[in-house]
């Protein structure tokens, strides 16, 4: 998806040193390391995904302690969620600079901050600060490397590896449903946010175990190769200092075109020196600051580029009629999937079924059949008599029939079993990466799917401040979900009908030929 020269370990300079040498394939590619990359991106799943479906129990403390509207208080949670997936093709921008590993501890500590801060909150705007926003921010910038990294590390069992990582957000929804609810009613909802934040931290070492990989694991031993970019220009600068320092006079190095304005700017700077020590030290510490700056712009200017070619130049895909109908989908999908989670504790207290919730939470009983719904519906969907975009299919109708059946059910047992569907047929999440290779083709599917996220965040960012906008006008939950249900009927509508229309452009054409 994103590719840095930190994340694959390649040196963009002159190859001519390397030519045609033979390599050995690298030891961590679906084996080695790239088990610890899993499991770190199962753990950045817990904390982030998880974390982002047990804010319904935050949600009713802010109620309380706030005594705003919900659809002002549910604005924290949304902007949380949505901000994490919304962010996700400009963090593309960081990974191409920085690569996976720094840009992930970076979100580990903003996360992290985001939640500490939020605990010294006086008003639900503040929440949206720093909850909503920094929060948000941090989280997008350690989930998206903590996918990108699975897929560079895994080639033949990528779909295993992205499976296995993704069930974080099922076991973290329960645990961390669990958690928090603990953590607010032994401790109160402050200090809980101050606790869920200390344990953020760890992102930070998800983030550190994201090791890109190296050229020194792939090129064979018989060979000696350049070393990535970093190293070179660090041999550079010091080999410059050293030839100043015994010559006087800065020696010619060999430098890219991009970096030519900069490299004279450096020569008519070294010849303003004059003699001295002190002044030569000075001249040697301002030209080591603008070289740092050069290679920083360069740095910028081509992680730049990359990351504008692979979103922007993605234009051609708006051409794809059935791709401009799944965008359409997603911009519906998402918020009900995302709504009971953050107001279901609510419900279940409005029908005083608190107790019984209390022993099993039906957020949870959502998140653990979510998990066992993403294996089946794959394995399902690998079959080969059955269609991976039937099943997908099937699998939205059953979920929204279930958004639009909970109103109706008032006990326990009957929630339990609706919010059960709905944690089975939301596991479709696992098929939208093959569905969308199925619309664009290999070639664009990170992009592709990177424009399908980023809808996903938007409909999460404004479904539940809708769904509580309604019920301050109604008193009721019901309107939200039937209209929600609705919405996301028409996204389904709008996924059957275009490629029925697709399919008989090319007949309408033939047609018209013959006749002529």
């Amino acid at each position: 998806m994103y590719a840095s020269r930190e994340d694959i370990g390649y040196d963009f300079g002159d190859d001519s040193k390397v030519g045609s040498k033979p390599v050995k394939p690298n030891p961590n590619i679906d084996g080695g390391w790239a088990w610890m990359i899993v499991l770190s991106s199962f753990l950045v799943h817990i904390l982030i995904m998880g974390s982002q479906m047990a804010l319904g129990i935050l949600n009713m403390e802010w109620l309380e302690e706030f005594n705003q509207s919900r659809g002002l208080t549910a604005w924290v949670s949304s902007l949380s969620m949505g901000i994490t997936l919304i962010v996700g093709p400009f963090i593309g921008l960081f990974i191409s600079m920085c690569g996976c590993r720094k840009t992930a501890i970076i979100g580990g500590i903003l996360n992290a901050l985001g939640w500490i801060l939020s605990a010294y909150a006086s008003n639900v705007h503040y929440l949206f600060l720093t909850f909503g926003v920094t929060a948000g921010i941090g989280s997008g910038m350690v989930y998206l490397p903590a996918v990108v990294m699975v897929g560079q590390y895994f080639q033949k069992r990528r779909a295993l590896a992205q499976g296995l990582s993704t069930t974080g957000t099922g076991f973290g929804a329960f645990l961390m449903t669990a958690l928090l609810k603990y953590l607010c009613i032994e401790f109160g909802w402050r200090n809980a946010m101050f606790i869920q934040g200390a344990i953020s931290l760890n992102l930070c070492v998800c983030g550190a175990l994201m090791r890109p990989l190296s050229h020194k694991d792939i090129v064979s031993e018989k060979y000696v190769v350049r070393s990535n970019s970093e190293d070179n220009q660090a041999k550079v600068l010091s080999h410059s200092a050293e030839t100043i320092k015994s010559n006087g006079v800065l020696s010619e190095e060999p430098e890219k075109k991009e970096a030519a304005t900069n490299e004279e700017v450096l020569d008519s700077v070294q010849h303003t020196e004059i003699g001295g020590k002190s002044r030569s030290g000075r001249n040697m510490y301002g030209l080591r600051i603008l070289k740092t700056v050069s290679q920083l712009t360069v740095t910028v200017r081509k992680g730049f580029a990359i990351w504008y070619s692979s979103y922007f130049g993605a234009a051609s895909l708006f051409t794809n009629r059935v791709f401009v109908a799944f965008i359409i989908w997603a911009l519906f999908a998402y918020s009900s999937f995302v709504i009971p989670f953050i107001h279901l504790p609510e419900i279940v207290k409005q029908y005083n079924l608190s107790s019984q919730n209390n022993i099993f939470p039906l957020t949870s009983i959502i998140a653990i059949v979510h998990i066992f719904g993403k294996v089946i519906l794959g394995i399902i969907s690998d079959l080969p008599c059955i269609s991976t975009w039937n099943v997908f299919l099937m699998a939205n109708f059953t979920l929204v029939t279930c958004i639009l059946t909970l109103p109706l059910m008032q006990t326990y047992i009957s929630l339990a079993v609706v919010c059960a569907l709905i944690g089975f047929s939301s596991g479709y999440f696992s098929l939208m990466p093959v569905v969308t290779e199925d619309l664009v083709g290999t070639k664009h599917l990170a992009n592709a799917y990177g424009i399908i996220i980023c809808a996903n965040g938007i409909s999460a960012l404004f479904g539940p401040p809708f769904a509580g906008w309604i019920y301050d006008i109604t008193h009721k939950y019901d309107f939200s979900f039937y209209i929600s249900g609705l919405l996301y009927m028409v996204g389904i509508i709008f996924l059957l009908i275009q490629p029925c229309i697709q399919k008989k452009q090319p007949r309408e054409k033939s047609t018209e030929e013959a006749q002529v």
